[in-house]
């Protein structure tokens, strides 16, 4: 498969949601359960630069420079050309937004924009483009900033059910905690 439909609906949350965090979950879970893509690198990379964007949105800048930093080191022009993306352009933009997120002695913070990752490739535009049609996205969505008066899509991980996870991880505490019996009867 050329573009796996997890990265697909990671460029639809990037572009027309602007669901950073989704964009995360989306490409975590894809990485998770294909250790061996030849491309894993690539999607950590991607995952960093969306929670960059995240963090930068909130205005956690030291959170966003060190995603955005650790993005540099994965993401070249020619993986994401690989991807069909303007590669070249997408590594200023990432070097740009780097740049705004370090803090600088006396500089007023830059007001926060949301990245664009430019597609050139028209078969993964397509894709895109089917699957906002399928969710009901709109074309005048793609592109357009952030809501940054949506709590929801600001602060989603302080706002997501985590219920499950806790449980999970009380479940597992508890199994470490347990000690068998060493004793016979």
């Amino acid at each position: 498969m050329k573009y796996p439909g997890h990265y697909v609906s990671y460029l639809v949350e990037f572009h027309a949601t602007r669901d950073f965090f989704e964009c995360h979950e989306l490409l975590e879970e894809y990485w998770k359960e294909h250790p061996e893509d030849e491309r894993a690198l690539i999607w950590v990379g991607l995952i960093q630069l969306a929670v960059g964007q995240y963090h930068e949105r909130r205005g956690n800048l030291a959170g966003a420079a060190k995603m955005y930093e650790q993005a540099l080191g994965k993401l070249t022009a020619v993986a994401l050309d690989s991807l069909g993306l303007n590669g070249a352009k997408a590594v200023v933009e990432l070097e740009a937004v780097l740049a705004r997120a370090k803090p600088q002695e006396d500089v007023i913070s830059p007001v926060y924009q949301d990245m664009t990752l430019e597609i050139v490739d028209a078969e993964l535009q397509v894709l895109c483009e089917q699957e906002c049609t399928e969710r009901g996205i709109t074309q005048k969505q793609w592109g357009l900033p952030s809501d940054m008066t949506d709590e929801a899509l600001i602060h989603r991980h302080t706002l997501r059910d985590r219920s499950d996870v806790i449980a999970a991880r009380a479940e597992a505490i508890a199994a470490r905690t347990k000690k068998p019996s060493t004793h016979n009867r």
